[in-house]
């Protein structure tokens, strides 16, 4: 006994102060690194990349100091967590910044629990390096039992191209990475399958709307890796036979999507974005930029399985493994076809504009945002009917009954098929499908072990249309870019809805800071809490938001290029007494 007792002093006096105190030490620098065949920079945090799993436990004030040792200003912004705005970590917004050679102290309390992330809020230097884990353990049992835990970051490098660059070729043209242009062999392809006419026909549809039904992805070239490791380097995960084990899946890319499966196990799906939900077995999953997911499995066999995260555009993978031992490796499978949009993720491009702002006029009527966040409109724009106007109630009883002209015809029946996924139009070019023909997860799964707040209808509705800009590569809301927009205003206490009409062919994985988002899956008060909800082309989703953290917050489309090009909204909110925060 007293040799247990003296190892355990022995843990906990070399164990860093930081682990037992809430309290660590970041340090913002350069690293090479090399996962691409060649020594690259990298803008990392403590000199890793991914930067360190911060451990905290919920109720604990934390305090993190972070010094900036690079040549430019940096941030540190807390992805997910509920905390005093100041301390959010968004320049321009929340904080000034973190100049070179400063060093800037976080302090806020841990209010919740789950897993969660942080990245740099600064010239896209999240997209170099500058993200990592968040950990904060509950302090109540959880409702699901497990044997060890894993944290798995996945990210994108691209190993030719800077930031800026990359910002910088997409403005001069948009489909300046898109290597899957059609040509005169692909026409003729197409033809002897669908006949002339109708190749034709659809190619001048494409044509007229300047798009090309492969351009999923902005970017390509990515080098995809997991915990910061190629394929090649296979990070791995050791467990023996029969355990459960936890497995807390981070996306902190810039741009890619990722399909998750483990092929040979089944995964529970126990939390989404750092909540508790109903337990669901499923066989691959899709997970956006910026969310994060925690999974159990349970590997029996003594053997190696490979996690394989695939890129939504079926452009590579990242990929580590479980396994018993050290040295040991699961199989690769082939890349599956790539996925090609189709008309049915065009069902709202009226909001892409390819040669003005104009999206009113786009759409067919006048559009204008109040300063309070709501949308006004012309009796024109028919296609988006079924907003609140400024002091309109509008909610939805518990039966169902949508009131004051809320329109929930996106939604549908809510029941998940992995033919007709709810979040995605019907014939999507994106629907998920599981690669064995098993279970694929859809939002309409996800359902909360426990609400956060109490079931109550929303007061307004603020539409949040998902506009852009193609040939300019200008992103935008509303057909305003951010640096010409005025903040949503909310008050304090209220709780609003934000519609999100996707009129444009990107998926946007929406991220709204400080406040959670109760995503409408149809499951009423157990409607799942998230911090970022992806919005597929096409499609009309709807979120209530409980404005219960006062302050100046950032709302934005969380691909690095799509936040960098306008696709950003500054939130406001204020007591009712309040003239302005400062």
């Amino acid at each position: 006994m007293w040799k247990r007792t003296l190892a355990a002093v022995a843990v906990i006096l070399l164990a860093p102060v930081s682990a037992w105190a809430g309290i660590y030490d970041l340090t913002v620098g350069k690293t090479t690194i090399n996962v691409a065949g060649k020594d690259q920079t990298a803008m990392t945090i403590n000199g890793s990349l991914p930067g360190p799993v911060l451990r905290f436990k919920e109720g604990e004030d934390l305090t993190i100091n972070v010094t900036n040792t690079l040549a430019e200003d940096t941030s540190i912004h807390w992805h997910g967590l509920l905390l005093p705005y100041r301390q959010d970590g968004v320049p321009g917004i929340s904080f000034p910044g973190i100049k070179p050679g400063e060093t800037f102290t976080y302090r806020f309390p841990a209010q919740q629990a789950g897993t969660y992330w942080y990245h740099s809020h600064s010239g896209m230097q999240e997209a170099v390096g500058m993200y990592g884990a968040m950990v904060i353990e509950p302090k109540a049992r959880e409702p699901f039992r497990y044997d060890r835990e894993y944290v798995i970051v996945l990210s994108d490098w691209h190993p030719d191209d800077s930031p800026r660059t990359i910002l910088s070729n997409l403005k001069m043209s948009a489909d300046y990475y898109n290597y899957q242009q059609r040509t005169l062999g692909t026409f003729l392809d197409d033809a002897k399958k669908t006949g002339f006419g109708a190749t034709l026909s659809d190619r001048m549809d494409w044509g007229d709307m300047r798009m090309v039904p492969s351009d999923i992805a902005d970017v390509s070239g990515f080098v995809f890796l997991m915990n910061g490791r190629n394929m090649e380097q296979n990070w791995t995960g050791l467990f023996k036979p029969g355990e459960r084990v936890r497995l807390r899946i981070v996306n902190a890319a810039a741009m890619t999507f990722f399909d998750i499966r483990i092929p040979g196990l089944k995964m529970t799906v126990v939390q989404a974005d750092g909540n508790s939900v109903r337990p669901v077995p499923v066989d691959e999953f899709r997970i956006a930029v910026a969310e994060t997911y925690d999974v159990i499995v349970r590997p029996t066999e003594n053997k190696a399985f490979s996690i394989l995260a695939e890129s939504m555009a079926r452009t590579g993978f990242a990929r580590g493994t479980l396994a018993p031992q050290m040295g040991m490796a699961g199989d690769i499978p082939s890349l599956r076809p790539k996925q090609f949009l189709t008309m049915a993720d065009m069902a709202g491009h009226g909001g892409m504009d390819h040669g003005s702002m104009n999206h009113g006029a786009a759409s067919g009527g006048v559009t204008h945002t109040m300063p309070d966040g709501t949308v006004m409109k012309g009796t024109a724009q028919d296609a988006h009917a079924g907003h609140a106007m400024p002091g309109q109630a509008t909610h939805t009883m518990p039966d169902g009954t949508a009131m004051a002209g809320m329109d929930h015809s996106a939604h549908g029946a809510m029941a998940m098929t992995d033919k007709a996924d709810p979040f995605y139009a019907p014939g999507s070019g994106l629907m998920p499908k599981a690669a064995d023909g098993g279970k694929f997860l859809s939002y309409a799964d996800l359902k909360a072990f426990k609400p956060l707040y109490p079931d109550r209808p929303a007061g307004r509705v603020i539409e949040v249309r998902l506009t852009g800009n193609m040939e300019r590569y200008v992103w935008s809301i509303n057909g305003v870019k951010y640096s010409d927009a005025e903040p949503i205003r909310l008050k304090f206490g209220e709780r609003v809805r934000f519609k999100f009409v996707n009129e444009t062919m990107m998926t946007h994985p929406m991220h709204l800071h400080g406040m959670w988002q109760i995503l409408d899956n149809g499951s009423g008060k157990y409607n799942p809490a998230k911090h970022t909800i992806s919005i597929a082309p096409g499609k009309t989703v709807e979120a209530d938001v409980e404005a219960d953290a006062e302050g100046q917050w950032a709302f934005h489309c969380h691909l690095m290029y799509h936040m960098a090009a306008g696709m950003f909204r500054k939130v406001v909110v204020e007591r009712e007494t309040a003239e302005v925060i400062r």
